[in-house]
Parts: C-alpha cells; sequence; structure tokens
C-alpha cells in the first residue's frame, strides 16, 4: 500500500477557513440554520467548522448536531462485516430550518442519500445543503453534488483517500492511499 499526501494541516486549515466564510456569506447569523454532522468521520470536521464560526466569526448561534446513518444505508447487511451504530445527537428542531450536511469525503453519496432518509425522523427541514472537505467527483452512483467544497478530487478506483484529523488521528492530512 502506498500513500501520497494531498492536504498537509497548513492546507486543511486555509479550507476550513474559507468553507466557514461561505457559510456565514449564506447563513449570517445560523438563526435559520442548523450544522449536522455525518457520523462517523463528517462530526470531527462538523466540529471544527462550527467552534471557527463561533470564535473566529463570533456566531453565537451556531447549533450543532450529529447523525448516524448506519440503518439507512442501502448496504446495511450486504457484507459479511458487522456495522456498528454511532450516536446521533440533535438536540434542536429540524422543521423549517436550512440543515448543512457535513462530512469528510463524498464519494458515491449513498452516505447523503442515507442522511436525506434519516433526517426526515427529526422534522422537514426547509432546505437542505451538503458541504464536504473532499469530493471525489468520477465516483458518484447517485446524482449528489456538494453545495461547499474544500477540494475536488479525481481518484481513481483503487485508491483510497483518508481524511486525518488530529482530535482522532494525532495528525490533521489528508492522504491518497493506493490499494495495491
Amino acid at each position: 500500500m502506498s500513500q501520497r499526501i494531498l492536504l498537509s494541516a497548513k492546507e486543511i486549515d486555509i479550507i476550513l477557513h474559507r468553507l466557514a466564510c461561505q457559510l456565514q456569506e449564506n447563513h449570517l447569523d445560523f438563526s435559520d440554520t442548523v450544522l449536522i454532522g455525518i457520523q462517523p468521520r463528517g462530526i470531527f470536521l462538523a466540529e471544527r467548522l462550527a467552534k471557527m464560526l463561533r470564535e473566529d466569526y463570533r456566531i453565537k448561534n451556531v447549533k450543532l448536531g450529529s447523525l448516524d446513518i448506519t440503518f439507512y444505508r442501502d448496504d446495511f447487511r450486504r457484507g459479511e462485516k458487522t456495522l456498528q451504530a454511532n450516536k446521533t445527537k440533535i438536540d434542536f428542531l429540524v422543521e423549517d430550518k436550512k440543515v448543512v450536511f457535513v462530512d469528510d469525503v463524498l464519494y458515491t453519496g449513498r452516505s447523503i442519500r442515507a442522511a436525506l432518509t434519516a433526517i426526515q425522523s427529526f422534522g422537514r427541514p426547509q432546505e437542505i445543503e451538503l458541504l464536504t472537505l473532499i469530493d471525489r467527483r468520477f465516483s458518484r452512483h447517485l446524482p449528489i453534488q456538494p453545495n461547499y467544497k474544500g477540494r475536488q478530487v479525481d481518484a481513481i478506483n483503487n485508491e483510497r483517500v483518508n481524511v486525518m484529523w488530529k482530535e482522532n488521528d494525532g495528525e490533521d492530512a489528508v492522504y491518497i492511499v493506493e490499494k495495491v
């Protein structure tokens, strides 16, 4: 297995500031907007963006939740591996709110399809947007596109994109790993 770095910690920081700026530009004070991190890996990105919006952009109303999509996936029970559920934590109303789904990598679009189904259990959002750090644009199985993206990547099928967060993995970095 070989890997090459796609984004360094400094590049990730620059991208996160750009994404936070775009969110603030489109949602102003966040009074009608909520951020929802898609479990398991999107929550690290969502937490980082929420912190930036609160501290750097002085937005007090940033509501952050996490959504587990395990049992909504269309590949649930299809493999040998038993899927482990994560926590859903949405302690606010999504009814008539603008929801921004946050995930680290947009690949086939199946996770987002599952998230669209799962969020309906919490009400009917006014609008749903998608923010992703990495958009693997030539890998889509479903017609799903991000509203906000950090970097577009043309990784081929035997390549995998690994997003590392210092909170979980000890470093901020994005690698492209080639499966041999």
